[in-house]
């Protein structure tokens, strides 16, 4: 039996899977609090329940991951403070992002947590790390469809130029 077969929790982590499980959550660290920024911002309800579940779901994964990170000697990332509570009407009208630009970057940061994941995946070798990163990846994918919708209903999606016409031949 080689160091590589048997139980994928008693093989070492190689550098690129330490280095993804760090990245992601010094990155879910860094969004967590500006999320939680963005919750201050929006007066949208049903936006305001996607940033919460998003925040979830990365505060869900940092636990996962930390505990790897604990487990194999390797220093946790800094994280900013919680971001305290603040009500919409307290924000300049002019200081605000608005409802568009806070689900912009929802589903850019959704759509950059997909291919993440797909890169940790494939540089993976231990297969509970690759399955864990499938699993985190398939929430996003929940998260993102449900942008999606949302920016559709509300009017929000910019679309880039549609092909709706054909030329004649």
């Amino acid at each position: 039996m080689g160091i590589l077969s048997g139980n994928p929790k008693d093989e070492p982590l190689h550098y690129g899977e330490v280095f993804s499980i760090w990245t992601n959550v010094a990155t879910n660290n860094g969004l967590i609090a500006a999320y939680q920024t963005f919750i201050n911002h929006t007066g949208d309800e049903d936006l305001a329940k996607i940033i919460d579940e998003s925040i979830e779901c990365m505060k869900d994964e940092n636990k996962q991951l930390e505990v790897i990170l604990k487990i194999n000697g390797i220093g946790l990332p800094p994280a900013p403070p919680e971001r305290p509570e603040a009500r919409l009407e307290d924000i300049p009208v002019g200081a605000r992002f608005n409802d568009p630009e806070i689900s912009a970057a929802l589903s850019m940061n959704s759509s950059a947590g997909l291919v993440a994941c797909s890169q940790a995946m494939a540089m993976c070798i231990r297969e509970d790390i690759a399955l864990m990163f499938g699993q985190f990846q398939l929430k996003k994918v929940q998260i993102g469809a449900k942008l999606l919708r949302l920016n559709k209903n509300k009017g929000w999606l910019v679309p880039p130029p549609l092909h709706v016409g054909f030329p004649d031949k």
